[in-house]
């Protein structure tokens, strides 16, 4: 491993530990568990399964603790699978794609689709540009290897445009975020709650979202050795159900889970009320057409020379628990 790798994993793990709890539970850690007991490690994000679980009343009452550790987007929580820092995490559709393209040790285990509509490429209020084709030559700032990567990618390739006819503006969404607020970038690719931040507290507009444009998908994606551990393999399946249940739950308890996310996460009420609708994630079986829809995502980046190689997505699936959509719907 890299030191500088090893860097921003130990800041991101630290940054994890105020969102760690301990104690008995779903909800314990380290602290107080029995011997032999096992711990699952979870890497999360912004509004992520921590605070979707808590607010379905799932996350206490397991036979295996839970850590939980925050990041600021896929591609570094992704990192902490392969380099094993976390046995599993939740992800947009791009970061596996990347993850793959650079052989990491991770399979994708659980499937997700969710409006489109959260994933947006913003401009200032008052900007000039009114159109995607007006993005040629502009400063776009996206996280590397984000579901957003792709989003604006495919807005791009939709008006004959490419990377090369942008200024893409590598931030993670805090920098990008104060990037877009004092005008040093033309526009921002970016997903939600901080696309509603962003049009609540700061005037921006939206360019074009992701309808008809992106797939939808995210995923819970483990590292290959947590599942080669049976007691973490079964906890993992439990996880999962429980992640599945919740996310059931909040499609018709949309101000419960908006309360908790806004209590969970810091953001203003208005800005979790705003965002709720489009984070609504049904789960869905790893199936084909998942597969292929995230292939020809894979393909597109081959295509544009912005991943090494070409990749196979199939091979880092892991289709065991397409169970637990079934077990969840019970």
């Amino acid at each position: 491993m890299t030191r500088r790798l090893l860097a921003v994993l130990l800041i991101a793990l630290a940054a994890g530990t105020a969102c760690a709890s301990t104690g008995q539970g779903a909800s314990g850690g380290q602290d107080g568990q029995s011997p032999g007991r096992v711990t699952l490690r979870v890497g999360d994000q912004k509004a992520g399964s921590q605070a979707l679980l808590k607010a379905a009343g799932l996350l206490d009452g397991t036979s295996y603790a839970i850590t939980f550790s925050q990041f600021t987007s896929g591609p570094p929580l992704l990192e902490a699978v392969n380099a094993g820092a976390v046995d599993i995490g939740g992800v947009g559709n791009t970061p596996p794609v990347f993850a793959a393209a650079a052989n990491s040790k991770i399979k994708i285990v659980a499937a997700y689709r969710q409006s489109a509509k959260g994933a947006a490429i913003l401009v200032p209020g008052g900007s000039a540009i009114t159109s995607p084709a007006q993005l040629k030559g502009k400063k776009v700032a996206v996280a590397k290897g984000s579901s957003a990567h792709y989003h604006l990618l495919a807005v791009l390739k939709k008006e004959g445009l490419s990377f090369k006819d942008i200024q893409p503006q590598y931030l993670q969404p805090a920098d990008a975020l104060a990037a877009f607020s004092s005008g040093t970038v033309d526009a921002w690719a970016i997903w939600d709650p901080f696309t509603s931040q962003a049009q609540i507290q700061h005037n921006a507009q939206l360019l074009v979202d992701g309808a008809g444009i992106v797939n939808g998908l995210n995923f819970q994606v483990a590292a290959p050795a947590a599942l080669d551990d049976p007691g973490k393999r079964a906890a993992v399946g439990d996880f999962l159900t429980r992640l599945a249940k919740a996310r059931i739950w909040a499609a018709t308890h949309l101000d419960e889970w908006a309360k908790v996310w806004a209590q969970e996460t810091g953001l203003p009420i208005e800005v979790a009320n705003a965002a709720v609708a489009n984070a609504v994630a049904t789960p869905v079986v790893i199936d084909d057409a998942v597969v292929s829809s995230e292939q020809e995502i894979a393909d597109a980046f081959t295509a544009e020379g912005l991943i090494p190689g070409t990749v196979t997505f199939s091979q880092f699936v892991d289709d065991s628990y397409n169970d637990v959509v079934r077990k969840a719907q019970q």
